[in-house]
């Protein structure tokens, strides 16, 4: 691209086709990218949600274990049998560990942490029995009936059956706080928190995996979106550099007629070569042309001849003509003398030279007939400014300092933007001039289509 730019020039077709393929493509790139990560998101949620599930059952076990024991011991040492029944609402019931058990089996990622939990459950439903036999011994002891048919099944020794109550209490209780109890809890601990280290590890990896998954798909982004960053600057830049800047650069050379640089994109270089050939050929066909013969000897000023040239190398479309006419001349001939008469036509030529652009020609057709070509007029006439002209040449006109009678013009203008000769726009200007004539002179009237 950048080789393309010296020689000949970059295409702003091209260039923008390609910009615009660019940011297709980057923009898909992101909104992929986008969307993937917010899947990843997703999926870490996801994940984490299993996870404090999976916590929470493993809590649920745990603690209904605890509670198990809790209440046996406190029915072993008091006797009460809302101890007892509480025992069995969590155990049958409620059944907290089977529940967590089932929520464990759910997820097919925790079948580590699933077996350590089913060893505890099974530690856990070993230590059932031991209590078992503990309140067996305690109703044994208290008397009570009503209690759970389970408890039918449990037969105690003969020799704790032929224990007395007191015994019995003491035994009971040192059953549920005995080293062999606490070994037992010790273990179903033990494949608990085995099974919450499973759970940790089996979190913080997929949490890890996750998350570097997000951190390499947060920076494709973060590239993705400097890119786009860079190819937009990078077009604003071209377009400065291929469009903008010649073409303001242009403007100003034509402001000071002068050849515009051929500089910038393919389309804008043609465009300056074409305008620079037309240039150049009416710069020369303007020097060409004989001062003596394109110029009235009397004012100075364009002749017939001149202005028969002009026509042919003018921009119509940008080209203002004003048609003008001094009020009354042949009775200024007639009364003051044909001298007087050149006089006043040199005047009008040096004040309408004077009150016009230097870019402005203005020509001598016959008689006390003037045409003014305002080129580079733009496609609509200023008539403010030109009212305010011919009002000033008027007021000069009139100025009999110098000796010379009072004198004033009429003025026809016309612009001639649309038009496709020469021929029309003269037509055009001069039925203006009729109009400024049958309203009474000295002024200047415009063509209305």
């Amino acid at each position: 691209m950048f080789k393309r730019l010296k020689p000949e020039g970059i295409s702003l077709r091209f260039l923008y086709k390609g910009m615009v393929v660019m940011a297709v493509v980057l923009s898909a790139l992101l909104i992929f990218s986008t969307f993937h990560l917010t899947s990843t998101f997703r999926e870490l949620s996801g994940v984490m949600d299993e996870y404090i599930d999976l916590q929470k059952a493993a809590h649920d076990l745990n603690e209904a274990s605890d509670y198990l024991t809790e209440q046996v011991q406190r029915f072993c040492v008091t006797g009460n049998v809302e101890f007892l029944n509480a025992y069995f609402e969590e155990a049958f019931e409620k059944r907290r560990r089977d529940e967590a058990l089932s929520v464990m089996a759910q997820h097919p990622n925790s079948k580590k942490a699933l077996m350590h939990l089913q060893k505890s459950m099974d530690s856990s439903m070993d230590l059932m029995n031991l209590e078992y036999y503990a309140m067996k011994l305690v109703i044994e002891a208290q008397g009570i009936t009503g209690y759970p048919d389970i408890l039918d099944e449990v037969e105690l020794s003969e020799k704790d059956a032929s224990l007395s109550k007191e015994n019995k209490m003491a035994l009971a209780r040192s059953v549920v706080h005995g080293t062999d109890y606490y070994d037992r809890k010790d273990v179903i601990r033990k494949e608990m928190q085995k099974a919450m280290d499973e759970l940790d590890k089996l979190a913080y990896g997929i949490r890890e995996g996750t998350t570097s998954s997000s951190r390499t798909e947060i920076l494709v982004a973060r590239v993705l979106i400097i890119i786009q960053t860079a190819g937009i600057l990078f077009l604003i830049w071209l377009t400065l550099h291929l469009g903008i800047n010649p073409v303001l650069q242009a403007v100003d050379r034509i402001r000071t007629d002068n050849p515009i640089p051929e500089m910038g994109a393919i389309e804008f270089r043609y465009l300056a070569k074409t305008y620079n050939r037309m240039y150049e050929f009416y710069r020369q066909t303007v020097n060409n042309l004989n001062f003596r013969a394109s110029h009235d000897e009397l004012t100075k000023v364009y002749n017939r001849a001149g202005y028969d040239l002009l026509l042919e190398s003018l921009d119509l479309s940008s080209t203002c003509m004003v048609i003008i006419d001094i009020d009354n001349f042949k009775d200024v001939n007639d009364t003051y003398g044909h001298d007087t008469g050149d006089r006043i036509l040199k005047k009008t030529a040096s004040t309408l030279l004077k009150n016009f652009r230097s870019e402005d020609y203005v020509c001598r057709i016959g008689g006390d007939e003037f045409v003014v070509f305002m080129i580079h007029a733009g496609s609509t006439l200023n008539r403010r400014l030109l009212t305010k002209k011919i009002r000033q040449i008027n007021e000069e006109l009139a100025d009999t300092r110098d000796s010379l009678p009072y004198t004033s013009i009429s003025a026809g203008a016309a612009s001639g933007k649309g038009l496709s000769s020469a021929e029309d726009l003269y037509i055009f200007a001069d039925k203006a001039l009729y109009e400024t004539k049958r309203k009474g002179r000295r002024g200047i009237s415009f063509y209305d289509e």
